[in-house]
């Protein structure tokens, strides 16, 4: 009966269909993040963090064993390991030296990396008048907070980087490429034209193998093993790791004093007053450091000595800077990490190496399946929180460790070079053999070592010719690729790529020109100097 009644009912009119609304980024971002940091708060990938801290330490520690070269050889150590187990590893190591290199700076002034540089311009002379303690503490609480300033930079800017340049085509990213290589012979402390022989010698060695075009093989000599193109993790560990060890065997005397470590720290904790009057060179250390990390291929040791001239310069107490002040040591620490999450931001958001150890990062990467570029945070955005907690992580516990009265870093100071040349040699074959197996990548290792000893010697910087093997391949196929598209009106017709040529060409051109009118100046003083002498 019921159903009867309800089929003699008039029919509803059908309600309109509501547009469908857009789905909110909100729940994606949060998903993103809760992913990126769970996969690194698991025992195992801290486990990995806390290994590569005490290695970072230790590396820092010791003056000639840049982070680079850490790196390079743990390389060859976690390409077995998962990506992101390798990625903690390796990032913990940059991070840790960071804060360990300062302990050579400051007690026997000798940078343990380049980025410690500025550091012994004034933590030297701290230590000299009793105060090693607290210019290490000083030191390490600016360097944390640099750190995470950096980490802040990577969290809000690698994504919205990334989408910009997922825009980019072609022509884009051959001209993206020719600035990463030029910015990094541009900072090749005034050395242009051997910046240029390095970074084409680079690009030559990433010729060797199948055309990325055609697949034919090219200047392979009929070595099997250069058909897949020249191994770049061995170039890298011959290139930083034996060329450095070499070459310390080379200018090492046998009968030279080494300098002793200041042993007496002194105060070890800043008091309130203190720690008011480092806010301000921190600020200005880390606004410093996290706009130059932006630019690729300028590291913290530029950085860092940019920061201390501008605390110089807004200090009350200009007169202790190179002296002994706590402010310029604070500054220049602050400045040198906080470029760090500007160096990951550009490497990873668009494949261009923020600094030499970040393009043995991307050798590693690339090696796991991961390629950096605008399509890695865009189609992986928990990547870019999994790798700021990582530093995060890596930050709090290098502070920590810091923070300890290293009376045992000063005992391992002492330690004979000798004795550290053969275990970073021994070092360098393990690795670098454990990447597939073969003899050949320990042979190209040590070929590379002498090249690398060739280029230290006459003042060659390897880290262009590093960026060119492994920018080579993707410099080429889009420039190829624009060539059989559009010809070199491609290029011509793309604001965005005539803007990076515009930049690279004053990159390589502004600092001789400088430097000639430096010359003309003070050869006019020279001359007006003898005139007033001449006429009385």
């Amino acid at each position: 009966m019921i159903p009867e009644l309800l089929l003699q009912l008039p029919q509803l009119p059908q309600l309109p269909q509501l547009p469908q609304l857009p789905q909110l980024p909100l729940p994606i971002a949060a998903n993103a993040v809760t992913d990126g940091i769970g996969v690194v708060l698991q025992w195992d990938t801290l486990l990995y963090i806390g290994l590569g801290m005490l290695v970072g330490m230790l590396v820092g520690a010791f003056p000639g064993v840049t982070a680079t070269m850490a790196v390079a050889l743990a390389s060859g150590f976690t390409l077995t390991m998962d990506p992101i187990q390798g990625l903690a590893v390796l990032l913990t190591i940059y991070v840790a030296a960071q804060f360990g290199d300062r302990v050579p700076a400051i007690l026997i002034n000798t940078p343990g990396t380049p980025a410690s540089i500025a550091t012994t311009f004034d933590g030297y002379p701290l230590a000299k008048q009793g105060k090693a303690g607290l210019a290490m503490t000083a030191s390490a609480f600016g360097s944390a907070f640099g750190m995470i300033i950096g980490i802040i930079v990577l969290s809000l800017f690698a994504i919205p980087l990334a989408g910009l340049a997922r825009q980019f085509g072609p022509p884009e990213m051959f001209a993206l490429v020719v600035f990463g290589l030029t910015m990094m012979i541009g900072v090749s402390s005034g050395r242009i034209f051997k910046g240029l022989v390095a970074g084409a010698f680079g690009l030559l060695l990433a010729t060797v193998g199948r055309d990325p075009i055609t697949g034919d093989q090219r200047f392979t000599l009929d070595i099997l093993e250069l058909n897949g193109g020249v191994p770049f993790i061995p170039v890298i560990i011959g290139l930083f790791g034996v060329a450095e060890v070499l070459n310390q065997m080379v200018t090492h005397r046998r009968n030279a004093v080494q300098d002793k470590p200041i042993s007496q720290l002194g105060q070890w904790m800043p008091d309130r007053a203190m720690f008011r009057r480092l806010i301000k060179p921190m600020g200005i250390g880390a606004g410093t450091g996290s706009v130059v990390g932006l630019v690729p291929a300028v590291g913290g040791d530029i950085a860092g000595i940019i920061a201390w001239d501008n605390a110089k310069r807004f200090s009350k107490r200009k007169e202790e800077f190179g002296k002994g002040s706590i402010e310029g040591l604070t500054s220049a620490d602050t400045s040198s990490t906080a470029t760090l999450g500007g160096s990951v931001t550009t490497t990873m958001a668009l494949g261009v190496p923020g600094d030499s150890v970040m393009a043995v990062l991307i050798g590693s990467m690339m090696i796991w399946g991961i390629q950096p570029g605008p399509a890695l945070f865009t189609n992986d955005p928990s990547l870019v929180y999994t790798l700021a907690t990582i530093l995060l992580v890596a930050t709090v516990l290098s502070l920590g460790l810091s923070l300890v009265r290293m009376k045992s870093m000063v005992k391992l100071l002492e330690l004979k070079n000798q004795y550290l040349w053969i275990i970073i040699l021994v070092f360098c074959m393990v690795g670098t053999y454990s990447i597939s197996n073969s003899v050949f990548d320990v042979f190209v290792m040590l070929i590379m070592g002498l090249i690398g000893l060739f280029m230290l010697r006459f003042g060659f910087p390897a880290g262009p010719a590093v960026l060119g093997l492994i920018l080579g391949p993707l410099a080429e196929s889009n420039l190829r690729r624009t060539l059989i598209g559009d010809g070199w009106t491609g290029f011509l017709t793309s604001p965005i790529a005539l803007v990076l040529f515009a930049i690279s060409a004053a990159a390589l051109l502004l600092p001789p020109l400088r430097q000639m009118r430096l010359r003309r100046k003070q050869a006019l003083k020279d001359k007006d100097e003898g005139l007033s002498v001449l006429i009385p």
